[in-house]
Order: structure tokens, then sequence, then C-alpha cells
């Protein structure tokens, strides 16, 4: 089971979305992060079809997309950025049109509808309608809409957009357990949306893949530029904004403890008597990659 993707291309007038994009998947789960505009979204409506590509291919177990047609959308269960859920619908009676919109015959359509409404934590609220649902129980709807025909892609689009914490985490723990004989691909600007369940991660920025491993390696690649100072006030932090990237602040005893991220242009050589090597973390390579700064990333 792989997609592929090769030399991918999309333009929007005079605004390229995806530019020479090619990577390759198996079962799995794939954190496409980046910041909002870096081309995420586009790469989605491309790899369900729902846009037309310049350029480029893209093979489901080899095989060109276009072609395949109906065979290609029986495998794959798509989850939006944009709820596109009916308000004056059921929760229970949503899904059940929505599986008959996949194609589904009955008695599966009702055993899978209710088996995911238990799952998902939604049984009690299955008669309500669902513009009376909560955030967080409203992605968990469009997650399981998603599922019902237990695809083989499964595409998240900020999967846990707008909901709370905990919400959050019951979203990621679940995409997590299912995730043996599937490939997902979850494409987010929440850092721990991916941090702790993805076996690689692919960092977009501008329409291009700009880095792509696991974690753990994204990690270690940014590691050398991390430290940590202490400072005694407020201001002296504004002097360090102008050559780091400021990752994160915490007041202690002993003063203001900071984060820095060291720009690649920096070549000064690191005092550590005053900042000291740490390790990062996936939001520090977040930064690294996509503050706004004049380097080359």
């Amino acid at each position: 089971m792989t997609l592929k993707v090769r030399h991918l291309n999309k333009r929007y007038k005079t605004t390229t979305a995806i530019s020479d994009v090619s990577f390759e998947l198996t079962e799995g789960i794939y954190g496409f992060l980046g910041p909002n505009g870096a081309g995420k979204s586009t790469l989605i409506n491309l790899i369900t079809d729902n846009i037309r590509r310049d350029s480029g291919e893209i093979l489901w177990d080899g095989q060109e997309i276009c072609r395949l047609d109906k065979k290609y959308r029986d495998v794959i269960g798509y989850m939006p950025q944009y709820q596109g859920y009916y308000k004056g619908f059921t929760a229970r009676a949503f899904l059940l049109y929505m599986a008959q919109m996949k194609g589904m015959k009955k008695k599966e359509a009702f055993e899978r509808t209710d088996e995911l409404l238990k799952t998902l934590n939604l049984w009690k609220v299955r008669e309500k309608k669902a513009g009376s649902l909560s955030g967080g129980m409203r992605q968990r709807l469009m997650l399981a809409q998603a599922l019902l025909n237990d695809p083989k892609l499964l595409i998240l689009d900020e999967p846990t957009a707008g909901v709370d914490p905990q919400e959050r985490i019951r979203i990621r723990n679940y995409i997590s357990t299912i995730a043996k004989d599937k490939i997902i691909l979850i494409a987010t600007h929440i850092v721990s949306d991916v941090e702790a369940i993805a076996n690689q991660i692919f960092l977009m920025g501008g329409g291009k893949v700009v880095e792509h491993c696991s974690p753990e390696a994204l990690i270690a690649k940014v590691s050398p530029y991390t430290y940590m100072t202490t400072v005694k006030s407020a201001t002296e932090i504004h002097g360090l904004e102008q050559m780091f990237i400021v990752s994160n602040i915490h007041n202690s005893e002993d003063g203001i403890q900071v984060k820095l991220i060291r720009k690649r242009s920096t070549d000064k050589e690191m005092d550590e008597a005053i900042c000291h090597p740490v390790m990062a973390n996936l939001e520090d390579v977040y930064l690294f990659y996509f503050s706004d700064r004049s380097d080359e990333v």
C-alpha cells in the first residue's frame, strides 16, 4: 500500500501554491506541518482529486488516481478543515446520509454508524442536531464520517482546529490507535497534533517540502542551535530578540529563563557561560524553519 506524489505543481493565477513536491508514503502517520498559506490544504485537495493539478503524478499502489476514479475514492476517508456537516441533521442521521453518499449498503451503514458513534464518544448525543454540538463533538463527528468506509488512506486537514486540549488529546489518541493498516496524513499548524504520533514529519513552506524526516531527527537537527539563558529584566529580552528567535520565557527565582534559537545567519560564537545548550523540541523546530527572518531556511 503506497501513495506516491511525483513532481506535483499547482498555481493560482500568479501564486504558486505547490512547487515540485515529491514523496512516498506507506502505512503509518505522517504530519504535514507548516504555517497558514504553506500549501498544505492545496496539497490535500490535489491528493483527494478535488482540484486539478498543473503537472505531476499522484499514484495509489502504482496507478494514477485519475484513472482509478471510484476505486480510489473507495479507499479514501477525508476530514476537511472546514466542517461540512448539516446543522439540521442529527449526528446519527448525518452519518447515515454520508454512508449513503459513499455507496455503503444499508445494513453496513447502520452498523458502522453506531460503531463509530460509540467509539468516538458520540452515542449519547446521537439524536442531537449537529448544529447544537460543541466544537469538539463536531470535530469527532467529521472524523467519524471520514472513517465510515474504513479507508486505507485517511486524510485529515486541521483535525483539532478550535477544540480544547482534552478533545485534542482524545482525537489524537484515537488516530494513533487506528494507524496500523492505514496511511494517515495529517495537515496542521498545531505542533502537538503530530509531535507524539507521527512516524515522519514534512515541513511545508511556500508550497514546497522544506524538510522531512522523523520528529527525533528534526529535533536533532535543530538542537545545536538551541540555548537557555537567564536575564534579570524584561528589557534584556528585547535585545535578545534582535539576535535570536525567542522560543520560551519562564519566570524563576533566579531570574527570567529564556530559551533561544540561534539563526543560521548568526555565526557569532556563543558564550556558553551565559547561554548553555539545551535540547530542542518540535515547537523549536517549527520556529527555526518558519519564524519570519531574513536568512534562508
